[in-house]
């Protein structure tokens, strides 16, 4: 079987980039200095930027596909996490060559993501180096409903979505740190590969949610970025964290959960007058969401059990790409 030939810079652009549809916003997309977008009236801009790098936000045998996929996803989780409806997205690409059969499995992975939630690609960049992937993503929010992590109040609940823990254990079986079923393994390996933006979620929160964040780098790591951002403290229960039961399955559950990241999950505080209409509206998303906690004045985040006695662990820092991680 013949090779493809390897394309140029601009070819790479044409064949893999510029062939999906724009939406009616875009008035100038691909192929210009920049693009040239209409936001919508009684709208203000989210924009957020994230870079993945290979070896440290994905092994570099990664299938392309999820690769595309994950460089979108961990972009539109941050605009959900501010309760932003998603727009348009700028790609930066570098590449060690320019391979056809990964560009295409790559885009493939990308768009199938954009399509989902209709995401114009409008522009970016493509260069020769180690592989890395940077997305811009901007999307809208009507004035005053975006989301901040700076909103908790003492009294408010703690909630999250889904189930926490399973890319990171994912990543230990991918990597050889741990032994699962293969079924049970590659199953946590599709939530690190492939997670699951919570755009709808994100919605749900307008105008209910008094702090948002979405669970990257760590619960315990992410959630003391709230309690800073607002000047609060929390209690946090480690046995209500939800978990799958292929996490629950670990001796280190509890940790895997506070501590592991990649969940790309909601992590939200509410005024308990409040909760019931976000509830309804995770319900109707047939999304699991728990009650795990709750913001207090003491400063600071306060970790324990179901009993009530203090739960402690070495391992919630979060990640950090500045000091040394396990």
């Amino acid at each position: 079987m013949q090779e493809p030939l390897v394309p140029g810079e601009f070819d790479l652009i044409d064949l893999y980039f510029r062939r999906r549809s724009a939406r009616g916003d875009v008035i100038l997309g691909i192929g210009d200095d920049a693009a040239v977008l209409t936001v919508p009236a009684a709208r203000q801009l989210a924009v957020t930027v994230d870079t993945l790098v290979a070896g440290v936000h994905f092994p570099a045998a990664t299938d392309p596909a999820a690769i595309g996929h994950k460089a979108l996803a961990v972009n539109l989780s941050d605009l959900a996490a501010m309760g932003a409806e998603p727009a348009w997205v700028a790609l930066s690409l570098t590449l060690p060559q320019p391979e056809p059969r990964w560009l295409e499995a790559f885009a493939e992975g990308f768009f199938a993501l954009a399509e989902q939630y209709g995401v114009s690609l409008v522009g970016g960049d493509t260069t020769r180096g180690p592989l890395s992937i940077t997305v811009q993503a901007s999307g809208f929010v009507p004035p005053g409903m975006d989301v901040r992590r700076s909103g908790a109040h003492v009294g408010d609940a703690i909630y999250v979505t889904g189930t926490l823990g399973d890319a990171g254990l994912g990543l230990a079986w991918q990597q050889g740190r741990r032994t699962l079923e293969a079924s049970d393994g590659a199953a946590m390996r599709a939530r690190l590969d492939c997670p699951t933006p919570r755009v709808e979620a994100g919605l749900v929160l307008r105008g209910r949610a008094s702090a948002a964040i979405d669970v990257s780098d760590g619960l315990a790591g992410d959630l003391r970025h709230v309690l800073r951002a607002s000047g609060v403290g929390a209690v946090l229960d480690v046995d209500a964290l939800p978990v799958s039961a292929v996490v629950a399955g670990q001796a280190d559950a509890r940790e895997l959960a506070l501590s592991a990241g990649d969940d790309y999950e909601l992590l939200f505080t509410v005024a308990p007058d409040r909760a019931g209409a976000i509830l309804a509206g995770m319900d109707e998303l047939a999304l699991r969401c728990t009650c795990i906690g709750r913001i207090v004045s003491e400063p600071g985040l306060q970790l324990t059990d179901a009993a009530g006695q203090p739960f402690v662990t070495p391992v919630t820092a979060g990640y950090d790409h500045f000091r040394e991680n396990d």
